[in-house]
């Protein structure tokens, strides 16, 4: 089985190479933007048939969540005009395809975590794009699986946990928001179910849901990751009103993962088990 990993270069996709070790009976075609723009219909198209792809795992993304504001063609074009170009050829030649999406398609205003079902209701030009992305995928390729995920990071790239070693290491003191709520997903674990559904006996379509188990805000995250990492800094809790950003982050997106457990026999691991794994790799 030939799968072509679209965004390779990013966090999801570097997982997915060093996961791969552990499934080497697929064969794997990593690419990034570079190698194949997936916004070009045509060269996905050609690319495809070249290399006998059986199954397209996208984790190409406009992820920049302000920025998007601005850039509003960009976000379109890369979360939901590309996402149709991959939906259309994978239609065209029964392909399987995996599509990663975001809790940033809900508004955050339920309590109780999200289960697949739920109406949509996305906030900002990121979130809009992504929802619609995943809207292009169900009508012309339904035979596709979407996974919406949370609070990615990895120790590849830029990410949230980086970032707080690092203001954490420079600075006696930090103020992280304590009333947004959710759960970090290391993408290390993503990768892992990824290959799993890929390797399962029946390809179940549909929107399914995974981060780590367990939930926390981006305080507790915070506390815990300079912990995890010797950082000794002053992390101070504050609510969203006092740190405003250009775009509104959902208050509340703790996933159901019952969808995907069920449905795949996917393990989870928890929260604090995987990040403790992570900075033990970025501690080396």
């Amino acid at each position: 089985m030939n799968i072509l990993v679209a965004g390779s270069n990013g966090q999801l996709g570097n997982e997915i190479r060093v996961a791969s070790a552990q499934y080497p009976k697929f064969n794997y075609i990593f690419t990034d933007v570079a190698e194949l723009d997936i916004c070009d219909k045509a060269a996905l198209e050609t690319f495809v048939k070249a290399n006998a792809v059986d199954a397209i795992v996208n984790c190409a993304a406009y992820t920049a969540v302000d920025k998007a504001e601005d850039d509003v063609d960009l976000c379109y074009k890369i979360n939901r005009d590309a996402v149709r170009n991959i939906a259309e050829v994978a239609a065209a030649h029964n392909l399987k395809v995996i599509h990663i999406s975001t809790d940033y398609v809900f508004d955050g205003t339920s309590h109780t975590p999200l289960t697949e079902d739920m109406s949509t209701a996305a906030l900002g030009v990121y979130g809009k794009s992504k929802l619609e992305g995943e809207q292009e995928l169900q009508t012309f390729c339904p035979i596709s699986v979407i996974i919406r995920t949370s609070w990615l990071y990895s120790s590849f790239g830029g990410n949230f946990v980086k970032t707080m070693i690092k203001l954490g290491a420079e600075r006696d003191a930090l103020n992280v928001i304590f009333d947004q709520v959710g759960t970090p997903t290391y993408a290390a674990d993503l990768a892992e179910a990824i290959l799993q559904v890929l390797s399962a006996a029946s390809f179940v379509p549909g929107i399914y849901h995974y981060s780590n188990e367990g939930v926390c805000s981006w305080y507790d995250f915070t506390k815990r990751i300079h912990k995890l990492a010797g950082v000794s800094c002053n992390v101070k809790p504050i609510e969203t009103k006092d740190y405003p950003t250009r775009t509104p982050r959902p208050h509340y997106s703790v996933l159901n993962k019952s969808k995907i457990k069920s449905t795949y026999g996917i393990e989870i691991p928890y929260w604090e088990d995987s990040l403790e794994k992570c900075i033990g790799i970025l501690l080396k």
